[in-house]
């Protein structure tokens, strides 16, 4: 009996080693996928300065030449 019992607790065992490197696995790939978004964000707050600083240029330009109304 106790042999039986043994043999279930390998077989648990087996499947939560699994299930180990399958969740290792998932925290990997969202630690990339947090990344990847970090990764974005910056370049959207990049883009934005960028732009905002081409408004004010093209703001200034139209002052210049008074084709600001």
């Amino acid at each position: 009996m106790s042999e039986l019992v043994l043999e279930h607790l390998r077989g648990i065992r087996t499947s939560l080693d699994g299930l180990h490197q399958k969740v290792d696995g998932l925290t990997e790939r969202m630690g990339n996928v947090e990344q990847s978004i970090a990764h974005l964000y910056t370049n959207v707050a990049e883009q934005s300065v960028r732009i905002d600083r081409l408004s004010n240029r093209v703001d200034r330009i139209e002052r210049r030449l008074e084709l600001a109304g």
